[in-house]
């Protein structure tokens, strides 16, 4: 508590600093329309369905600020930046897929790993080249080397990979390193101090005040053991909802390794359970750590109020990818490529510059956000990247979009390592195949790296992704154009493991 007030002092001590118009102006000046700052906000394992301004989400969840913030800019409905966390970072720092990100690899105790810099070049150090200060605060998931002094300015970071021993500390007791030297334990709530942090450089504490700012700003929230703020303990007595239908196998139509999912056990009263705990209490849980998540984005867009930089900085909101609970037998997991366990929010907000309250159905990926981000700034990106600027989106939300939306999970392999695809139980992460998953308007298309049913939905008849119609006669044409689709995307992404992928298994076999 002692902690808390001296830091609501300094935060007044510095809203009395901003009393000065010509502070307030000078703040604003290093920033343009043209050349804006970015705050990039980045939660974890932080599904859609837990913000209120997705239909998708059940209707006691509120989360008024992050809505706000969709109100006054553009919402994507399906976004997809990775399978699990490791590679859905990396992504952010490359502009590549998985299997583009050279050099990374899983070492020592997990989740310890490593990369070459110069085979893996992280974009931030082009910002930084071109003027911009960067930074990043929170969470660090690729690589012992944080890269400051090389692509960061300012770092604030929680280094999992290098303190394997504090890997589950998501909310406490976190060693956080300093600028790149000293390390300390942060025994205060995580999302609260990160927010502190971001408020602070936001006002240009540790910054150049003449430079328009980058800030990635990586919460550990909502990730396991989902612990809320003590503050938040009490919300959401008495929710319900619907068991998800698919929670007990068999599932009918869906691949052989999706029958063997099975997280739940059956209760009293066919209740689903998990470590002597019911669906209910532990959806409960994981809703109450997003609580201070939404209160940290409401603080953030003050702060940016505050200091008159709102209408020249782009804040981007989104998760590593999403969890799903319950769905399709899963308990807390990611990885699978079904919407429950994958797709993550996605605002983009910059009044004056991008429309206010506007949704887009386009689907698309994290490899998408770099090049977006450089064109933002007004850089050219340092290296050709695998998505696409999305800019003509954020200008018209319902502009066609004629490129299809591609995702790899490759489990804990990287760059041309997955050129080679594993048979047996290397080729799984937490009982998935590594896959192929590729998003057209509606339709999804999922195509296992083993050989097991191909999967095929159509999203907009079945949210759930409960009917496979990959089995079905009438849907084989749809099929096995989506299936050709999804090798294009590949070569055109120069895929190392494009021709080695194993055979469908055909549940229709079609016409001699």
């Amino acid at each position: 508590m002692q902690m808390i007030r001296r830091q609501t002092r300094r935060e007044a001590l510095g809203m009395l600093g901003l009393g000065s118009l010509a502070f307030r102006q000078a703040q604003a000046a290093a920033a343009t329309p043209d050349r804006p700052n970015i705050l990039f906000i980045y939660t974890d394992d932080h599904s859609h369905r837990t913000i209120s301004c997705y239909p998708e989400a059940y209707p006691w969840v509120k989360t008024p600020n992050i809505d706000r913030l969709a109100g006054q800019g553009v919402r994507f409905t399906a976004a997809y930046n990775g399978a699990w966390c490791m590679p859905s970072r990396a992504t952010m720092l490359t502009g590549h897929h998985q299997f583009g990100v050279e050099s990374m690899r899983m070492e020592g105790p997990y989740p310890g790993n490593t990369y070459d810099p110069k085979a893996c070049p992280f974009w931030p150090k082009t910002f930084r080249d071109n003027g911009y200060s960067t930074a990043q605060i929170g969470k660090w998931h690729t690589g012992t080397d944080t890269g400051f002094g090389r692509d960061w300015d300012f770092q604030l970071v929680w280094n999992r990979p290098k303190y394997t021993e504090t890997s589950t500390h998501y909310y406490y007791d976190q060693p956080i390193t300093y600028h790149g030297g000293k390390t300390e334990i942060l025994k205060r709530y995580s999302t609260d101090q990160y927010t502190d942090w971001a408020a602070d450089y936001i006002r240009g504490n540790g910054r150049d005040k003449n430079k328009p700012w980058y800030l990635w700003l990586c919460y550990g929230a909502v990730h396991g053991p989902y612990t809320p703020a003590q503050r938040h303990l009490d919300e959401l007595k008495g929710i319900d909802f619907d068991t998800p239908a698919d929670i007990f196998p068999p599932r009918p139509g869906k691949p052989d390794w999706a029958q063997k999912i099975e997280h739940w056990k059956r209760g009293p009263n066919n209740t689903p359970m998990s470590e002597g705990r019911t669906l209910n209490s532990w959806v409960r849980q994981y809703h109450q750590g997003v609580f201070a998540l939404d209160e940290a984005v409401g603080r953030l867009t003050k702060t940016l109020e505050q200091t008159q930089q709102h209408k020249n900085t782009v804040v981007i909101f989104t998760s590593d990818q999403g969890l799903a609970f319950g769905q399709h037998g899963f308990k807390g997991t990611k990885i699978a490529a079904y919407d429950a366990n994958v797709r993550s929010p996605l605002i983009f907000s910059m009044p004056g510059r991008i429309p206010q309250g506007r949704v887009c159905e386009t689907p698309v990926g994290g490899v998408d956000l770099v090049p977006t981000m450089f064109r933002f700034a007004g850089i050219k990106t340092p290296w050709e990247m695998h998505g696409r600027d999305l800019t003509p989106l954020l200008d018209n939300p319902d502009a066609v979009w004629p490129h299809p939306m591609m995702l790899t999970a490759t489990g804990q392999t990287f760059g041309s390592d997955t050129n080679v695809i594993p048979k047996g139980e290397k080729a799984f992460h937490g009982g998935v195949p590594w896959y192929v998953m590729l998003r057209e308007k509606q339709m999804k298309y999922v195509r296992p790296l083993i050989h097991d049913l191909e999967e095929l939905y159509d999203l907009r008849r079945d949210p759930d992704e409960l009917d496979n119609l990959a089995v079905k006669p009438e849907h084989q044409a749809t099929l096995r154009r989506l299936r050709a689709a999804a090798i294009v995307e590949l070569r055109r992404t120069k895929a190392g493991f494009v021709d080695n992928m194993p055979a469908v298994c055909e549940a229709i076999r079609p016409p001699a």
